[in-house]
C-alpha cells in the first residue's frame, strides 16, 4: 500500500503565482544493469528483474513471497549481448507500481536474468544469471541511477541419492516433440525398508504431487532415510515423488495447448518406464495417487481422466474442482463477473487467515503479471485456456477491470472435474466405484472449500460413492494431520488387499 503525505502550503500574503510547490524528483529513478561477458559467452533473451527489499538479510531474488511481497519490476529483453546495459526505468512493468513510485529508503536489491525454459523457479533455474546483492537509498529528490552487473550464474540442483532414494532423470519423446526442444521427465523414487531384504517382492506405489512450487527434491527433505516402516495395518509402499514444475508454474498433469501432453506423458513414459526398473505391482490396483493444494487438482484429474491406470485417489485442498466456485468466483456466470470486485463492489479476497482476508485479486494478480509466468493465475491460465493469436494463453480476465472473459471460460469447462463427472458419469461412474477421496479444511486459506462442498452436491444424485470431508478448523497448511495421513495410508492398504488378498 503506497502511503501519501500531503505537504503543508503556506499561503502567506504571497500572490496565487507564487505559491510554494512540494519537492519533486527532478530526475527519473533508473537501474542499469550489464550483462558481464565473463559468465555469458552469447546473446541471450529473457525476463530481467530488479528485485527490491527492505529485510536485513536473504537475497531478494528469491522472491516475490505471496503474503509479503515486497517491490519488484521486470522487462523482456531479447539478443541481449554481454557487455551490453539494459536500463530499467517506468517502461519497465512493476509491482506493486512503477520504478519512480518507490517510496524513499534503503533497500537491498538484486537483478536476475531467467532465461530457463524448464523451471518457473527463477532463482533455481539452472544458468540464469544474477548479481550480487546492493544498497541502494532512494531520497525525496532525484537518486543516482543504481549500477548491478549479472556476473553469478545458478548451479545446478544436486539430488542426494541414498541406497533408498533414487532420482530419475529420462527423456521424453512425447513432450520433447510438442515443445522441440528435450524435456526430460524428474521424479524420485523412495523405496520401503523391505525391498532389498525380501528381493521377490513385488510392491503397490503412491504417486505423490506436490503444491504449487513442489518439485521432486522435496523427497529428499521428507524421505531422508527412505519410506518409513509401515505403520500397525499398513502394508509397504514404494513410493515416487512426481514434479509438477514447468515454465509456467504447475503443469498439474494434464493434456493442454500450452504445457503439452503432460499427463499422457506421465502414463505412457514414466509410469512404464518405473515399472520396468522396480519391483512394482504393474496394474492399476497397484498405483494410487495423492497430492495437496496444485498437486491435489493434478491427482483428482489424473484418476478421472485416467481411470484406468490408478486404482485410488486421495486429494488433499484441491485447487478448484467446480469452476462455479473458482476460490468464490463463478466463472460461467452471465454477465460475467469481475475478479476484482463482488457484486457490491467491495474488493475480492482471494486468500485468508481463518476468517480475515488477507491478499485480494486484484494486487495477486498484479504479481503474478509482473513475473510474466510462473506465478498462481499464469499458470492456470496455462493449463486451462486455449491459445491466443499471439501464440500465448489466452487471459481469463481483463487485467483493468478483472471481468472474466466467457469465451475463455467456456473453454476452460474442459478442466472442471465436476462437469466431467456429470458429463461422462455413464462410463466413469463404474471405474471410479471406491476410488475417490477428496478431503479439505472448513477454513481453506485460499477458499478452496467451496468448490469440494459443490463437487459433493453434484455427485450425490448420480449415486457416487466418492468420500469427500470437509474437516472442521482446518486450514490449508494444518489439514495434513498425522491422523488424517495415517488413515489415508491405511484406506489405500484395505484398497490394495482387496483386490490382492494374497499380499
Amino acid at each position: 500500500m503506497l502511503v501519501f503525505i500531503a505537504a503543508q502550503i503556506h499561503l502567506a500574503r504571497a500572490p496565487a503565482a507564487q505559491v510554494v510547490q512540494p519537492a519533486k524528483r527532478v530526475a527519473p529513478i533508473e537501474v542499469n544493469v550489464t550483462l558481464d561477458p565473463q559468465v555469458a559467452q552469447r546473446p541471450v533473451s529473457g525476463r530481467l528483474f530488479v528485485y527490491c527489499s527492505r529485510r536485513a538479510e536473504g537475497e531478494p531474488r528469491m522472491g516475490p513471497n505471496w503474503f509479503a511481497p515486497e517491490p519488484f519490476f521486470a522487462t523482456d529483453v531479447q539478443d541481449w549481448k554481454p557487455g551490453e546495459t539494459c536500463t530499467m526505468d517506468d517502461r519497465a512493468a512493476g509491482f506493486p507500481d512503477q520504478l519512480s513510485k518507490l517510496p524513499p529508503g534503503r533497500y537491498r536489491v538484486q537483478a536476475q536474468l531467467d532465461h530457463n525454459l524448464d523451471t518457473h523457479h527463477a532463482a533455481q533455474g539452472e544458468g540464469n544469471y544474477y548479481s550480487a546483492v546492493a544498497h541502494w537509498t532512494i531520497g525525496s529528490g532525484a537518486s543516482e541511477p543504481l549500477q548491478l552487473t549479472l556476473d553469478r550464474v545458478v548451479g545446478p540442483r544436486k539430488f542426494q541419492e541414498t541406497v533408498w532414494l533414487r532420482e530419475i532423470i529420462i527423456p521424453s519423446p512425447l513432450l520433447s516433440d510438442f515443445h522441440h526442444r528435450p524435456v526430460r521427465h524428474l521424479a524420485a523414487v523412495v523405496l520401503p525398508p523391505s525391498y532389498d531384504r525380501q528381493p521377490q517382492r513385488r510392491f503397490p506405489v503412491i504417486y505423490s504431487i506436490p503444491g504449487f512450487g513442489g518439485t521432486h527434491y522435496d523427497a529428499m527433505r521428507n524421505f531422508p532415510g527412505g519410506a518409513p516402516p509401515a505403520a500397525s495395518g499398513e502394508t509397504e509402499f514404494i513410493r515416487v515423488a512426481l514434479s509438477g514444475d514447468c515454465k509456467w508454474g504447475h503443469h498439474v498433469f494434464a493434456d493442454s495447448p500450452t504445457n503439452g501432453p503432460r499427463g499422457t506423458a506421465l502414463v505412457e513414459e514414466l509410469i512404464p518406464y518405473l515399472d520396468a526398473h522396480f519391483r512394482t505391482v504393474a496394474a492399476p490396483s497397484g498405483r494410487f495417487v495423492t497430492g495437496h493444494s496444485s498437486g491435489g487438482w493434478s491427482s483428482l484429474w489424473l484418476q478421472v481422466s485416467q481411470p484406468d491406470t490408478f486404482g485410488g485417489v486421495w486429494s488433499t485442498a484441491p485447487d478448484p474442482v467446480d469452476f462455479r466456485d473458482w476460490q468464490q468466483v463463478n466463472l460461467y456466470l452471465d454477465p460475467p463477473l469481475s475478479l476484482y470486485y463482488d457484486e457490491r463492489g467491495s474488493a475480492r479476497p482471494i486468500a485468508r487467515r481463518g476468517v480475515t482476508p488477507v491478499l485480494w485479486y486484484a494486487s495477486f494478480g498484479k504479481m503474478d503479471d509482473v513475473l510474466g509466468r510462473g506465478g498462481q493465475l499464469r499458470s492456470f491460465e496455462a493449463v486451462f485456456s486455449p491459445l491466443g493469436e499471439d501464440g500465448l494463453p489466452r487471459k481469463l480476465w481483463d487485467r483493468r477491470t478483472g471481468r472474466i472473459d466467457p469465451v475463455v471460460a467456456r473453454a476452460w469447462s474442459k478442466y472442471d472435474i465436476r462437469q466431467k463427472l456429470e458429463r461422462e458419469w455413464s462410463e466413469l461412474g463404474p471405474k471410479l466405484r471406491g476410488k475417490l477421496h477428496v478431503f479439505t479444511g472448513a477454513l481453506d486459506t485460499f477458499y478452496l472449500d467451496g468448490a469440494v462442498r459443490k463437487l459433493a452436491d453434484a455427485l450425490k444424485p448420480l449415486g457416487s460413492d466418492a468420500e469427500i470431508v470437509v474437516v472442521p478448523g482446518k486450514d490449508h497448511r494444518d489439514l495434513l494431520s498425522p491422523d488424517l495421513i495415517h488413515q489415508m495410508r491405511r484406506q489405500m492398504t484395505e484398497t490394495f488387499r482387496r483386490a490382492h488378498p494374497g499380499g
